[in-house]
């Protein structure tokens, strides 16, 4: 055990006092709270990941063996928003999104994927892979009469060509859905592994369906905390029964190295209605899983 407790760890994600991004793996929390949630309250997700990652601190990673204090990683605080104003938001993410090589986000609400999706494929010139971990598909034309919010981020990014939809696919789904949406969907090329389809086939089986999708071009990973079940997951703004396990999750992502992700971010952590931490450890998790993956 590390001489200081994970008590004492600075207040950064994993401990990480730098804040300088250049040369490193940045990270940021973006604290989106749209409200189109039954159970708003997304805004003080960064600072919930970033406090239970203290848990994470004291090692390495016992599949990899990377320890996270070798990484070049700087954390730089919180994203500036347009509070009210969710096209202003968007708009301010994506430009602080811009200039940053190698971005883990830290939210906050899905929303936050669209305009990283959109800083990313500016600076790579083309449609990026996509791998979602979600509860649900977020391919709605609009959530609840409002263009932009959680429920059609990836709506958005197929029709604004952010992500190729034939490397793409989403794991855990499993919330009702329109029959069109669902349609719509598939029709657009996605691939969609359902949490039923995931539970009879496994991890391995599903990772490297994964793999074989995404194949070696650039991808992204958006993980939505509601991909797990509520029992692993319970501080989310739409939990959904029936979900992943947190082991089940981090065995698909230790079966991913090699492949090139250019970011990613883990979303709609909601402080208030957590128990014990462990929603926000899990999100924790989740992205050292990533930091990790060697």
């Amino acid at each position: 055990m590390a001489g200081t407790p994970t008590y004492a760890t600075p207040p950064g994600f994993l401990g990480v006092t730098r804040s300088d991004p250049a040369g490193a793996i940045a990270l940021a929390g973006i604290p989106l709270d749209i409200g189109t949630t039954n159970r708003a309250g997304t805004r003080d997700g960064p600072r919930a990941i970033r406090a239970a990652s203290r848990m994470l601190v004291d090692g390495a990673h016992p599949q990899s063996w990377v320890d996270p204090a070798t990484l070049k990683l700087a954390d730089i605080g919180e994203f500036a928003l347009a509070l009210g104003d969710i096209p202003g938001s968007l708009a301010r993410i994506e430009q602080q999104a811009a200039g940053l090589e190698h971005l883990v986000a830290l939210g906050g609400e899905h929303g936050v994927t669209l305009p990283l999706l959109r800083a990313l494929r500016k600076r790579l010139g083309a449609p990026l892979g996509l791998l979602v971990f979600d509860a649900h598909v977020d391919t709605w034309a609009d959530n609840f009469g409002q263009a932009y919010a959680h429920g059609s981020v990836f709506y958005h990014a197929i029709t604004e060509g952010l992500v190729d939809a034939g490397r793409m696919i989403q794991l855990g789904i499993r919330s009702p859905v329109q029959r069109e949406v669902w349609d719509w969907t598939l029709a657009q090329g996605v691939t969609i592994v359902t949490a039923q389809d995931f539970h009879a086939t496994g991890p391995e089986a599903v990772a490297a369906r994964v793999r074989q999708v995404l194949g070696a071009a650039p991808a992204y990973l958006s993980f939505d905390i509601d991909a797990l079940d509520p029992a692993f997951a319970p501080g989310t703004g739409t939990p959904e029964p029936g979900g992943l396990a947190s082991w089940q999750a981090q065995a698909v992502l230790r079966r991913l190295s090699g492949l090139d992700f250019r970011g990613m971010d883990v979303v709609e952590v909601a402080p208030a209605y957590d128990h014990a931490e462990i929603t926000a450890l899990a999100a924790a998790t989740m992205a050292w899983e990533y930091l990790c993956r060697g």
